[in-house]
């Protein structure tokens, strides 16, 4: 076998990814290999891919093996190059390729005189793509805003997303014509993906090259698939073989079920962290967690007790089989009504947001031991000295509410007291000491509840703080609040305002160990030692994460607040 022939196969591009480890090895020395046949299947933490062999040969020796970590570059295998079909052969292909150049330098001539001409025609289109959103991934396109040829204008929504934290429209870059929409509601999209073609001002194609742009396109989009049905044939074989293996290397579901049945009611204290070090790949973690399943309660049957599908599959069936008069948590499930035997009714869809708001809730409300604290705090000085200020508000061209001062005295009071601007870590033994200040403010709108958050209030002057809750609180209510305006918060105000109300349970927007509920100001009586006077009394309830925050801790947090929202001196003490 001569040298010249071997070539030593690297691990290509991750993306990125570093320490990726070698889950399985498709072929083993003195194998012959087709071009693209998968060699052998790598995984990080987010994602497995396999790595296909870039020419046919036969696999001389392996220079790593499952188990180990590699990097982009690495060494993974030497392979010799499969000998040729004949130097004759290639010789004719070769004259038959010139020949066929000459022939077809003619129609080259013409044909650049027609692309020329079409590209002057098509030089004003622009294909609009997905702008930064913030580093979210797989939006949902629930709103398509135009439709195909429709003139906007530059700023016009064109789509409205929607991610697990918000709702946001994308702006038109430019004027001009829609020519062909790119999506459909329902469809996924990140950033960079293509939503249309659109056709500049001043640069509108004829009927006629829009027919034939359209004819290319399809003829392009048929070969390509043609293409890629023949490219992904060997690999959809290969991952069915790998199926069918694991199938039949896997126990009976009979079995399956009883172990993992043992081994969740061994395990039901233990942390959602052990997931993390469960052996599994991203599509089992991902059909894991859209059923609700800790991975560390199942019981892996493939290779190094690698969990599979077929295992998450036994483990759900043995869970369904399990006495129904109990949900997954132990609490009592509510039984099913049918209201229609009353009367009228209608079904609504819940919006995804509204749906990802009733987990997170319920899922705080589960995890945390909450405990409210109330308290009134006096603002009657607060609001001479706001009301002293609507002057310089009017000239400043900003609102000056309460919430504000309010925001203000929380970022003075967490400094002060440390523990209510901590997370506890998910290894449950340390505490997370924050020495930012990050505050989310909720805000109700006709979509759903949005907690946008505003950074560095401790570093920031009431002035601006009102600039960026009137900021927030727009864009919020027209739905172009992005990912990383909803991310960070250490601490959420929850302002009824004038809504009404003299207090409220608010629930933990968790990782964070409280929230503060504002309730609607009233007029009460206060007794100053001599006599009952009237004061402006402003209802507030603390709620906070018993794990974290004892009652002292709340108390005195809640009392240094009321102080400084009292007389904002006390800030500056």
């Amino acid at each position: 076998m001569n040298d010249s022939t071997k070539q030593t196969i690297q691990v290509p591009d991750l993306g990125g990814a570093e320490d990726v480890e070698i889950i399985e090895l498709c072929v083993a020395a003195g194998d012959s290999v087709d071009e693209e046949q998968s060699l052998c299947v790598l995984e990080s933490d987010k994602a497995s891919m396999e790595v296909p062999s870039p020419k046919a040969g036969e696999v001389v020796e392996w220079l790593c093996k499952e188990g180990d970590t590699v990097n982009e570059g690495d060494d993974l295998l030497v392979i010799s190059a499969a000998a040729d079909a004949g130097d004759d052969d290639a010789e004719e292909e070769q004259a038959s390729q010139q020949a066929d150049s000459s022939d077809d330098s003619e129609d080259e001539s013409a044909e650049e005189n027609s692309q020329s001409a079409q590209s002057e025609q098509t030089s004003s289109e622009q294909t609009v793509t997905v702008p930064d959103i913030g580093g979210a991934e797989e939006v949902d396109v629930i709103e398509i805003c135009v439709a195909e040829g429709d003139s906007i204008e530059e700023g016009d929504s064109i789509v409205v997303l929607e991610s697990d934290k918000a709702s946001m429209e994308v702006p038109s870059p430019a004027a001009g014509k829609v020519k062909k929409m790119l999506v459909k509601e329902g469809d996924k999209v990140q950033e960079g993906s293509e939503l249309l073609i659109l056709l500049g001002a001043g640069g509108g194609t004829s009927s006629s090259s829009d027919d034939k742009a359209d004819k290319s396109d399809d003829s392009g989009s048929e070969s390509s698939a043609k293409a890629g049905g023949e490219s992904a044939e060997k690999p959809e074989q290969k991952s069915d073989e790998r199926a069918s293996d694991s199938k039949q290397k896997s126990p009976s579901s009979s079995q399956k079920s009883s172990k993992s049945s043992e081994k969740r009611a061994s395990n039901t204290g233990s942390k959602s962290s052990a997931d993390e070090k469960t052996y599994a790949g991203p599509a089992v973690r991902k059909m894991a967690r859209e059923l609700g399943v800790e991975l560390s309660q199942v019981e892996g049957s493939g290779p190094k007790n690698r969990v599979l599908k077929e295992d998450l599959q036994a483990y759900v069936k043995s869970a369904l089989s399990s006495p129904a008069s109990t949900g997954a948590s132990g609490i009592p499930a509510v039984p099913a009504v049918d209201f229609s035997q009353f009367g009228d009714i209608e079904m609504k869809p819940l919006s995804k947001m509204d749906k990802l708001t009733s987990e997170n809730m319920h899922r705080s409300w589960l995890n945390v031991p909450h405990v409210t604290q109330t308290d009134d705090i006096d603002v009657t000085d607060l609001e001479a000295f706001r009301a002293g200020l609507k002057e310089e508000s009017k000239r400043r061209g900003v609102k000056l509410s309460p919430l504000p001062f309010i925001l203000k005295a929380c970022a003075v009071a967490l400094k002060r007291h440390p523990k209510i601007n901590s997370s506890l870590h998910e290894d449950g033994e340390h505490l997370v000491l924050k020495q930012y200040v990050h505050i989310g403010m909720a805000v109700d709108t006709p979509h759903g509840l949005v907690v946008p958050v505003i950074r560095d209030v401790d570093q920031k002057s009431v002035w601006a703080i009102a600039e960026e809750v009137a900021e927030l609180a727009e864009k919020a209510k027209n739905r172009k609040l992005r990912p990383d305006d909803m991310r960070g918060a250490c601490f959420t105000v929850s302002s009824l305002g004038n809504i009404g109300g003299t207090g409220f349970t608010p629930i933990i927007n968790t990782p964070e160990v409280a929230i503060l509920g504002v309730s609607r100001l009233a007029v009460k009586p206060h007794w100053n030692g001599e006599s009952f006077e009237p004061r402006k009394q402003l209802p507030v309830s603390l709620s906070y994460d018993h794990r974290v925050v004892n009652g002292g801790d709340a108390g005195r947090f809640l009392t240094e607040l009321g102080q400084i929202v009292a007389d904002l001196r006390h800030a500056l003490m």
